[in-house]
């Protein structure tokens, strides 16, 4: 997938959001196989594994079963035909996820050669939210940056200035102790 194009702005910004939030003491689970970014987080002294390949719309259990106390997913929502049900029953404590936006001037992603590489949804960041608060997650904190190519054209020149990335910083509600009543 990085054959060509190793996205160096995108992975920075990703790692300077995760070690805003997250220590590398916190155990990681990054959903989606190993990969360039899984690596580089591992470098930086995170505690890092990933899941297996496993199709993640038909079978999360072993995220469920997961003891990590952060979930990790890098551009991987938008491969999922129904994230809600994997995002609603996480048991981790905090998720750092991010996704490419919808952008209105281009299509949505779609590879040629690879039917895993193919975008189900490109989300606005509204969207986003409220996918992950109906799933019971509380966001703390998000960016959006764009993505500048070396080309000339109008959607080049539109790519300068419409964010193309979408991060969130989210946790679970702790729960609330229910009132002690007072007898006498």
């Amino acid at each position: 997938m990085y054959e060509n194009t190793f996205p160096k702005r995108r992975f920075k910004r990703t790692l300077a959001f995760l070690q805003k939030h997250i220590t590398t003491e916190e155990s990681i689970l990054d959903l989606g196989v190993e990969n360039p970014f899984s690596l580089i987080m591992k470098r930086e002294g995170y505690l890092v594994r990933n899941t297996m390949g496993e199709d993640l719309d038909q079978d999360y259990s072993s995220v469920i079963r997961s003891q990590a106390k952060v979930i990790t997913a890098f551009e991987i929502f938008e491969h999922m035909l129904a994230p809600f049900p994997l995002l609603r029953d996480l048991k981790a404590e905090k998720l750092v996820a991010s996704i490419p936006l919808r952008l209105w001037f281009s299509p949505s992603y779609r590879s040629s050669t690879d039917p895993w590489d193919r975008h189900y949804h490109e989300f606005e960041d509204w969207q986003f939210d409220w996918l992950l608060e109906k799933a019971g997650w509380n966001i703390k904190d998000r960016e959006k940056w764009t993505n500048p190519v070396k080309k000339i054209g109008f959607r080049p020149l539109l790519r300068r200035f419409t964010p193309r990335y979408y991060i969130v910083y989210a946790e679970r509600p702790s729960e609330i102790p229910a009132p002690k009543s007072e007898t006498a």
